[in-house]
């Protein structure tokens, strides 16, 4: 493959890459892809937390948030959160993901003391928590700004940042389906101040929904320019879309092609971000492993229990046994594994 000059990519470049064979641009992406990662799939042994579903906020493609499509709210005591985070911890996770709706009732030092008291009671497991929309929303519940709430984080233990609130960067399809959310500008700003703090996170897109194929290559191509800046993303995560209980109202699901041309196109596109993950709880399992032919590397890790996309349909709500996701890995004629949080390999099963 011809190197792509990247300071005069455009979108309409990015189109001409839709408008490929699927085969072709997977053969390049898998090329950018061996060249890094040769045939290693990553995964690692997590849990999700979500302390509450209660949202101020509405986005029209939420099926996790209470309102009249989700008529049971809850909100977990601090107790719960570390319980639940030592009990995954006895069942080996390394990590726990924190990420929460945006709940106004329970004032911002709760978010805070959930990962204090998970670091007093687990000091060495990693906690990768809060969206660059949560943080927003902390910054307006507490009238401090974007610094002041970082610092404040890592005061508290938190080791990395989630990609999630990203959705589409395009203001106008964000106004459609996350109206009052973090603006694209501001979730680019508080990656870019994370990042100066040497902080590491992740980065989001979702798809299949309202947006079409430019507003993916300009989200990409904006990705890309912070990470030229900073450094500081680790992977990139296309999340499919999931259809059920929301007022979207998107019928049709992505063809499998789709979904694979735009994870190649991704790896084409952010060659500068290390990894590519085709998380498996929008994929599904076999269509992620499919996806590590096209550019991905990484499908997330055994999650445990999953509440956010499983609300929308996904079947992951109760995650996956490790042995199975080794087998399946190497079933797919990839080398199982497992990390750390920022990519440090634990251990290879060959």
């Amino acid at each position: 493959m011809q190197r792509v000059d990247f300071d005069k990519f455009t979108i309409e470049d990015g189109l001409k890459l839709y408008e490929k064979d699927l085969f072709t641009i997977g053969k390049i992406a898998n090329e950018i892809r061996e060249k890094y990662h040769g045939r290693k799939t990553f995964f690692n042994i997590n849990r999700h937390i979500n302390p509450s579903n209660i949202c101020k906020d509405v986005c029209k493609f939420c099926a996790f948030s209470a309102h009249r499509k989700n008529p049971n709210p809850y909100t977990l005591s601090i107790e719960e959160c570390v319980e639940i985070a030592k009990e995954a911890h006895k069942k080996g996770a390394k990590e726990v993901h924190v990420v929460s709706a945006h709940n106004p009732e329970v004032g911002y030092d709760y978010y805070m003391n959930i990962v204090k008291e998970i670091k007093k009671e687990l000091p060495d497991i990693h906690v990768k928590a809060f969206t660059a929309a949560e943080i927003n929303f902390f910054s307006e519940l507490s009238g401090k700004s974007y610094d002041e709430v970082l610092d404040d984080m890592i005061e508290a233990g938190v080791d990395s940042m989630p990609g999630g609130g990203a959705e589409i960067f395009d203001e106008e399809v964000r106004n459609r389906i996350c109206k009052g959310k973090v603006s694209s500008e501001n979730w680019l700003k508080i990656h870019e101040l994370w990042h100066k703090r040497g902080k590491k996170s992740n980065a989001t897109m979702l798809f299949g929904h309202i947006e079409n194929r430019a507003h993916r290559i300009d989200h990409m191509l904006r990705l890309r320019r912070l990470q030229e800046k900073t450094g500081g993303f680790n992977a990139f995560i296309p999340l499919v879309y999931q259809t059920k209980n929301n007022y979207l109202n998107v019928r049709e699901f992505l063809t499998g092609v789709e979904i694979l041309k735009t994870v190649a196109i991704s790896r084409i596109i952010l060659d500068n971000i290390p990894h590519i993950k085709a998380y498996w709880p929008t994929f599904t399992l076999n269509l992620a492993l499919v996806a590590q032919e096209y550019g991905a590397d990484d499908i997330d890790g055994t999650i445990q229990k999953e509440s956010i996309q499983s609300s929308a349909g996904a079947a992951s709500k109760n995650g996956l046994d490790m042995e199975e996701l080794i087998f399946q890995i190497k079933d797919a004629g990839f080398i199982p594994v497992e990390r750390d949080s920022l990519y440090n390999e634990l251990k290879v099963y060959k």
